[in-house]
């Protein structure tokens, strides 16, 4: 097995004016709130794997954490890895990367084994020829995490990641202790009433090479992603110059294109296998601007255990948008029973 380590430069703090995004945030906050209300209504060891890994960044708070690829079907996986005690395994979205999971990584940490994937064809992954529909995809993740040895796991996923972590979980259900899915609904189970609040959804899904040909520069990466991000609640706590460069290489740029494309497959898959109900807690989080509850409404038709959370003062991009909240909730809920009852917006995040 081949193993490889890369070094990663410390944050960049990419600041961005807030002029004219107001008009931009509709669909994020009020609009996609309102399509997660509609959705309410309509029911969207391997020791020697570590060899040659070196720390993932010159930031103090990162320094515990090592990088790593392992192969896979297809190519391999860019991991980080840090921290001891029961695993736990990050899942990004798009266009995002691993990266956004910084903020929330040394509080994880010091009680669990964090690992944080780039998804297939994504970040420093590489970019397999195929199989980008979420069943393929949580293969993939767990045939890595198998080749790591790391056993049963937790999943804390974010939006695209978070199709992915059901479909894992779903799949290996005895692999999984507990999954936290945040910020979407899921392909067949109410994803699709978002389509028409933003024409990214669609556009992404348009056949190759459309979307290649349209965005086919850093420029127009720039573009097209600083208009999504400019839809946060605090646009200025993503690194949005990290992800314009993750995703300014066209190959890449191309494999988040068919994850979407794959959104079909993926809503006749969820719908065929809706019986198979996930059994284990799950904490389905939406944020206070955008999915709201929605995210909760869609899980409990393919879960039984399902916990409704509501980030507040949050947009869609909760690690980075309130790591703060999520690092509280993500602690009670993958950590063992507290005290003293959490209460308020922490209150569904007991274990």
């Amino acid at each position: 097995m081949h193993v490889s380590g890369s070094h990663v430069s410390g944050r960049a703090h990419a600041k961005a004016g807030r002029s004219g995004r107001a008009r931009h945030r509709t669909w994020w906050r009020s609009g996609v709130g309102a399509a997660a209300a509609a959705a309410v209504v309509l029911f969207g060891t391997a020791a020697g794997a570590q060899v040659g890994a070196r720390p993932a960044t010159a930031a103090a708070d990162l320094s515990m954490f090592q990088h790593g690829t392992v192969p896979v079907d297809g190519g391999t996986l860019h991991y980080v890895k840090g921290g001891t005690g029961p695993v736990l395994v990050l899942l990004h979205g798009w266009p995002e990367t691993w990266w956004e999971w910084r903020d929330v990584m040394p509080e994880l940490a010091k009680s669990h084994t964090v690992v944080a994937f780039d998804l297939p064809g994504l970040g420093s992954s590489s970019v397999p020829s195929g199989g980008f529909d979420m069943a393929h995809a949580a293969a993939r993740i767990h045939q890595a995490v198998t080749t790591l040895g790391l056993g049963k796991v937790g999943l804390l996923t974010h939006d695209l990641g978070a199709l992915v972590g059901y479909d894992y979980a779903r799949d290996y259900p005895s692999d999984v202790t507990r999954l936290a899915a945040l910020e979407t609904m899921l392909n067949g189970f109410g994803l699709e009433n978002a389509y028409s609040l933003s024409w990214h959804f669609l556009f992404n899904q348009s056949p190759k090479p459309v979307p290649e040909n349209i965005i086919n520069d850093y420029a127009h990466v720039k573009t097209y992603l600083g208009w999504l991000f400019s839809s946060a609640r605090h646009p200025d706590a993503i690194d949005q110059a990290r992800f314009f460069a993750a995703y300014s290489d066209p190959t890449h740029r191309s494999a988040g294109f068919e994850y979407y494309r794959a959104f079909p497959a993926n809503a006749a898959d969820n719908k065929a296998n809706a019986d198979r109900k996930l059994t284990m807690p799950v904490l389905a989080m939406g944020a206070q601007y955008v999915f709201g509850p929605g995210v909760a409404q869609s899980f409990q038709a393919v879960a039984t255990d399902v916990r409704q959370a509501v980030a507040p003062d949050s947009g869609h991009w909760i690690p980075e948008e309130n790591s703060s909240y999520l690092k509280a909730c993500a602690d009670l809920f993958f950590g063992p029973p507290p005290a003293t009852p959490p209460t308020g917006d922490l209150a569904p995040c007991a274990p």
